[in-house]
């Protein structure tokens, strides 16, 4: 089942149960995929790479937008986002461990021959095609930096 049908599945659940604050956040996700549809002015389906990325991109607002209410003191308006972000991140693939992450950047830093930050790009670009969808970006580079810097 696509992810675009789970969201839907999940959207007619919350209706039912008069869950607004799910409600808004699965209709967000619903209205990125319709744009992310519509950019490519293809009629063609999103792949689930593409679904998972735009859910991600939502995750990741939501996660800034609480950051920065907690840093102000406005928990009032943080609680909305951490609950919009619990109901977008039932659709993610399930993260792996900063452990398990650390253990690919080294493997690809072996494999590639890398030896300084010069080479950054190129670990980043494999270690992230590796784990797109499991891992967060930055904590892949924070890994990478402190890898390559020995």
């Amino acid at each position: 089942m696509s992810l675009q049908t789970q969201v839907m599945d999940k959207m007619k659940e919350a209706m039912k149960a008069k869950d607004t604050i799910a409600l808004q956040a699965l209709r967000a996700v619903k209205s990125a995929f319709l744009l992310a549809k519509t950019e490519t002015g293809v009629k063609e389906e999103l792949t689930e790479e593409q679904e998972v990325k735009i859910i991600q991109k939502q995750v990741k607002q939501r996660k800034d937008s609480a950051a920065i209410f907690i840093e102000q003191g406005r928990q009032d308006l943080a609680d909305p986002e951490l609950i919009e972000l619990a109901v977008l991140e039932q659709f993610l693939p399930e993260a792996v461990s900063d452990e398990k992450i650390e253990e690919v950047v080294i493997t690809t830093i072996k494999m590639l021959g890398a030896s300084g930050m010069q080479d950054m790009g190129k670990v980043m670009g494999v270690v992230s095609a590796e784990l797109a969808g499991k891992a967060d970006g930055k904590t892949i580079s924070t890994l990478v930096k402190k890898n390559l810097m020995g």
